[in-house]
């Protein structure tokens, strides 16, 4: 497995995850899972053929702990030549949506898609030629008020 965790010196809970393949996007959609997305925190750089966005990740680490935290996290995936959205308005500032995961949908390998799923049937899909992302915990963590908690959702038989 190619994602690696690196310590931050001042939080050793600060995570850098890099992508490859399907098993390292799983590792970072586990870490992922449950965060608080702007719909403005997220941009296609079409011109670097980059997508990404900001978030407040939850840190299921520490709540494993006993503590409920959040994070500012950044993420982006290169080689990315078209973005689809669905259920929301890119670009509004009070579209609020929680990350539930994050796939790739091979095509004609190494190409393919990855299919990014919010709560309440809304989404992001990039055309990538290959699987290539990192995730970074960016920013200074604060309490919140509990581990989230929502009605399960079947995200599989919804397509972007």
């Amino acid at each position: 497995m190619t994602a690696s965790a690196a310590a931050a010196k001042s939080d050793p809970g600060m995570l850098k995850l890099l992508v490859f393949d399907e098993e390292d996007l799983a590792v970072v959609s586990a870490n992922l899972q449950d965060a608080i997305v702007r719909a403005n925190d997220m941009a296609f750089l079409q011109r670097e053929q980059r997508f990404a966005l900001t978030a407040a990740r939850f840190d299921w680490l520490a709540a494993d702990q006993g503590r409920c935290e959040r994070l500012q996290t950044g993420m982006h995936f290169e080689r990315v030549s078209n973005v689809r959205t669905t259920g929301f308005r890119p670009g509004k500032p009070e579209e609020v949506l929680n990350l539930l995961s994050i796939v790739f949908e091979a095509t004609e390998a190494p190409s393919g898609e990855v299919v990014l799923t919010f709560s309440g049937g809304a989404g992001v899909r990039l055309t990538v030629e290959c699987l290539e992302a990192q995730m970074r915990d960016i920013g200074p963590r604060w309490p919140c008020g509990g581990k989230p908690d929502h009605p399960a959702e079947n995200p599989a038989n919804e397509r972007v």
